[in-house]
């Protein structure tokens, strides 16, 4: 539901903007979504007791460096309508539109074991041409027992199970008998 609101409000947000512009807002709203993980923090912006304008104080201070009025007046309009608590969404709705904008994603490589610089750039490159983007992966070593491959702002997800492939090659076998 809060990715919807945040939706339409980065669309306000964004409308008649350039990608430079875009790029530092995401910036400054993944400063702000950081904050809502301390504990801190959202009992303040949580409590009800706290004024709506203390809670715009505290954020509009939070982003003072940007010097934006436009970010001024949006944070305003959330703390008015009671939307400070889609920040994080936000953030995140913003980092996707400026990875739509630019065509340039970033993925993760799964495997237990380690995965040579040259795979997985060349993994990187393949996806690349396959989604006319600009794809880059990073490798991430974990329990999958082969190699997944996942781009989540594209939706894909790509896997090697050597436990799947292993029980194919005998299915086949006792196919081939």
């Amino acid at each position: 539901m809060e990715e919807l609101i945040a939706k339409k409000y980065i669309k306000a947000l964004t409308k008649d903007t350039d990608i430079e512009s875009i790029e530092n807002m995401t910036t400054i709203f993944s400063a702000l979504a950081e904050a809502f993980s301390d504990t801190k923090f959202n009992a303040v912006m949580d409590n009800p007791d706290v004024a709506i304008a203390d809670k715009s104080a505290i954020l509009l201070d939070a982003v003072k460096a940007a010097n934006s009025d436009k970010i001024n007046n949006f944070i305003k309009l959330l703390a008015e309508n009671k939307r400070i608590d889609i920040i994080p969404a936000i953030a995140v709705e913003l980092e996707k539109s400026v990875e739509d904008a630019t065509k340039t994603y970033e993925g993760i490589v799964y495997s237990n074991s380690d995965i040579d610089a040259k795979v997985v750039s060349e993994l990187s490159s393949g996806l690349s041409k396959k989604f006319d983007s600009t794809i880059s992966l990073q490798n991430v070593k974990s329990d999958f027992n082969g190699i997944k491959v996942g781009v989540d702002s594209l939706g894909i997800e790509i896997n090697f199970s050597k436990d799947r492939i292993d029980s194919q090659i005998i299915e086949h076998i006792i196919k081939a008998i």
